[in-house]
């Protein structure tokens, strides 16, 4: 069964910084392209950005463009999310997710799903 792991959330001050981790076991963690989701409280889902199998594809949603980048460590079956830049408005529960097909993770349709981490951004 795979299993998605995230750690390194917590409250951070406007303009900081946090990395989000996110451990996959279960199956090859080369076989997925993964992906970063968050849920602020009364709002829906959204995708935050998106990494291919091999790491040579990234892909981010417009209002984390230029803040946040995604990346991978295959060898630790580790998908990472650098949040720099830190606002308010990114205060959410953050999820990663993964898929075989990178369309699905692009969509907001991936398989699996991890439990979630919370980041808080003060101003």
């Amino acid at each position: 069964q795979v299993q998605l792991v995230e750690s390194g959330g917590g409250s951070v001050q406007a303009g900081g910084s946090l990395r989000l981790s996110c451990v996959v076991s279960g199956n090859t963690f080369s076989n997925f392209h993964m992906g970063w989701f968050r849920q602020a409280p009364g709002k829906e889902r959204e995708f935050v950005g998106a990494i291919s199998r091999g790491g040579g594809v990234t892909y981010y949603a417009d209002p984390v463009k230029g803040r946040f980048a995604v990346s991978r460590d295959n060898a630790e079956n580790t998908v990472y999310l650098q949040m720099n830049a830190l606002k308010p408005e990114d205060t959410a529960v953050y999820y990663c997710a993964a898929d075989g097909l990178y369309n699905n993770v692009l969509n907001n349709r991936p398989s699996y799903w991890g439990q979630g981490t919370q980041v808080t951004v003060s101003s």
